[in-house]
């Protein structure tokens, strides 16, 4: 796990920006703390900071060339199946000069080319300079769990792992309205967007050959729903997925670094736990608790799953105290806004974990497989038509006068089912996009001053949407909106979610649930298999339930949730009326419109604040990041 950069010059103007690259490597120091170097030609430079995880000596530093000076390579990732993929196309070769899965990448892309990336499992971003052509390949992932940033201009190519190291090359800073609009509604930026004109991130399981110019980004890998002509019974579909899972796990358990696991008490960290100690003794696992918040806690499930695997446990146990100090921590390292809020307690563990171990495992990516979430539940429900439905959809009016809230179970239920009864009304495309945000297109403009609204390009706004829904047809089946999750939830969400925040500490994340071969197996099984009317993520829990607590079953989801609400009406209340959301500094930004964040604020401070602590955090991150990175 690293960072990468680097930049390819069109004309002797671009080679001009050539040397920025040191610059634009340091900026990455934090993902890589181990090392770093750089490459230099006349037309191209080479970036890398290493974090060094599978053959920690220096034979396995990058940038690496091959050895005959054609090739060089600055990789971002690990490669599970890096050592049979020797055995298999280099049976006879027994001069390699590593240990390392980065110098088994550059000779097979020297003998297959883009061939290579379908064979390769595991998770990357990578880029191999041919010195004779003088081109560029770049790839990414298959889930686009490491992230892949690019620019050019008539001049360059310029390319990095995060904006930071982009915006070293001194790239013009011009805000992109219309995406602002879409990071207003989601908290995120959907990919392959960026809130700054003219950076794009190359989409996940495609290539990106430049030379002369910018090619057009071509895919490798597509994931699908697949509709097996024998499905498999219910019991073997099970022991399938406990086979697949077991493999994913055993592949991520490599590394010549000390490793071990996030458990936070739910279903997914705990499959995990359970099948990594069947291949490793005394795992190491690691918890975070809310010691002033108990609605939020859910460390005495962790605990029971660490106690049944006798794992060494460590349990973060921290107060508010601790969770405000590290505020200015995160967004002083979010270098585009992302305002997912569970990313400060992802933060804060990240940070602990890492005086541990150098590599975690995961539950990641689970919820959006299998059907794991709330709004999947009430998709299911809404499909049944039933008099139920129908009665809380009657009931939109009196919910919305209801408080609402996240902090207890009453406000959130009553939350719950205002976003149902609304959901209710909207066809499935409209209403995926109003359930996969905070508020809709119309309330998010109003955010807007006057005079910017004007530079959102609705027509684009309508495509992009459009675009990321075109799953949700008439005929759209439940699997079809767990595609939908997959393309903009977990792209752009909870994968950048994860990668900013561990790579903040020189940690390492790796998800198990996320191997192709898994999440392939997941899309060809049937609805029924993932979720009916009593369960969500039905065959995870089923295939699994001898082998987990009881207790971890049947209760509520909270996920990675933080007390936000109460923070923003008592700590870090100056902040929203003294500083980022001053009325004055409001005013004179000229981006936001005064009455309508004063009517955020009376509403946050009110009994009835909906989401408007999630809308107030995106607010506050986006003014922080344009204190830092614009003003």
């Amino acid at each position: 796990m690293c960072g990468i950069t680097g930049i390819l010059a069109f004309t002797d103007k671009g080679a001009g920006r050539l040397q920025k690259t040191v610059a634009a490597t340091a900026a990455l120091q934090r993902r890589g703390p181990d090392g770093g170097g750089v490459c230099e030609t006349p037309r191209a430079w080479l970036g890398h900071r290493r974090l060094s995880i599978i053959d920690t000596s220096d034979n396995g530093a990058q940038p690496m060339t091959d050895p005959t000076g054609r090739y060089s390579i600055i990789f971002n990732g690990e490669i599970f199946n890096y050592r049979a993929l020797k055995q298999q196309y280099f049976p006879g070769k027994d001069d390699w000069q590593s240990a390392s899965d980065t110098e088994l990448l550059l000779h097979l892309y020297i003998q297959q080319r883009e061939a290579c990336l379908p064979l390769l499992s595991g998770f990357f971003a990578f880029a191999i300079y041919d010195h004779v052509e003088e081109t560029l390949f770049l790839a990414r992932d298959r889930f686009g769990k490491k992230p892949l940033l690019f620019t050019a201009t008539e001049d360059y190519f310029a390319f990095a792992s995060e904006m930071k190291g982009l915006l070293a090359y001194d790239i013009p800073r011009v805000i992109d309205y219309t995406v602002l609009l879409q990071y207003l509604q989601l908290n995120y930026i959907p990919q392959p967007q960026s809130l700054l004109q003219g950076v794009q991130k190359l989409p996940p399981g495609h290539y990106l050959v430049v030379k002369k110019s910018v090619g057009e980004a071509r895919a490798y890998y597509e994931l699908q729903i697949r509709r097996p002509a024998a499905v498999p019974g219910y019991e073997a579909a099970q022991q399938q997925l406990v086979s697949l899972l077991d493999e994913s796990v055993q592949k991520r358990l490599i590394a010549d670094v000390p490793l071990g696991a996030f458990l936070s008490g739910g279903i997914d960290s705990s499959v995990v736990v359970a099948l990594a100690s069947r291949h490793t003794s005394r795992l190491s696992t690691f918890s975070i608790g809310y010691k002033d918040h108990p609605f939020f806690d859910e460390t005495r499930y962790a605990r029971l799953v660490a106690d049944r695997y006798k794992t060494n446990h460590t349990v973060f146990s921290l107060g508010s105290e601790d969770f405000l100090a590290h505020i200015d921590g995160v967004l002083s390292y979010i270098d585009e806004p992302f305002a997912d809020s569970s990313a400060l307690p992802l933060y804060i563990l990240s940070r602990h974990t890492r005086q541990h171990v150098t590599v975690a495992l995961s539950g990641d990516g689970g919820d959006e497989v299998f059907a794991g979430y709330n709004k999947h539940a009430a998709e299911w429900k809404m499909r049944q038509r039933g008099l139920l439905n129908r009665l809380v959809q009657a009931g939109g009016p009196l919910w919305k006068r209801l408080p609402q809230s996240r902090n207890t179970k009453l406000t959130n239920l009553f939350r719950q089912l205002s976003r149902f009864a609304e959901g209710a009304s909207l066809g499935p495309r409209d209403r995926y996009w109003r359930w996969a945000g905070f508020m809709d297109q119309g309330q998010a403009m109003q955010l807007l001053a006057a005079e910017k609204r004007s530079l959102v390009e609705e027509s684009r706004y309508a495509a992009v949407k459009s675009h990321l829904t075109r799953h949700l047809d008439g005929g759209a089946a439940l699997e079809d909106f767990l595609l939908t999750d997959m393309e903009l939830v977990l792209l752009s969400d909870m994968l950048v979610k994860v990668d900013l925040m561990s790579m903040a500490n020189g940690l390492e994340v790796r998800s198990p649930f996320l191997d192709h071969a898994v999440v392939d197996f997941a899309f060809s099984l049937p609805t029924a298999y993932k979720i009916d009317g009593r369960m969500k993520k039905k065959i995870v829990q089923d295939a699994f339930r001898s082998q987990l607590p009881p207790e971890i079953y049947n209760r509520p989801k909270h996920g990675f949730e933080i007390p936000l609400l109460d923070w923003f009406r008592r700590e870090l209340r100056p902040l929203i009326t003294d500083q980022l959301l001053a009325d004055d500094f409001i005013a004179e930004q000229g981006i936001f419109h005064p009455p309508a964040i004063s009517s955020l604020k009376q509403r946050l401070f009110s009994g009835n604040p909906g989401d408007a602590h999630a809308t107030t955090w995106a607010l506050l991150v986006f003014q922080s990041w344009w204190k830092q990175w614009m003003a």
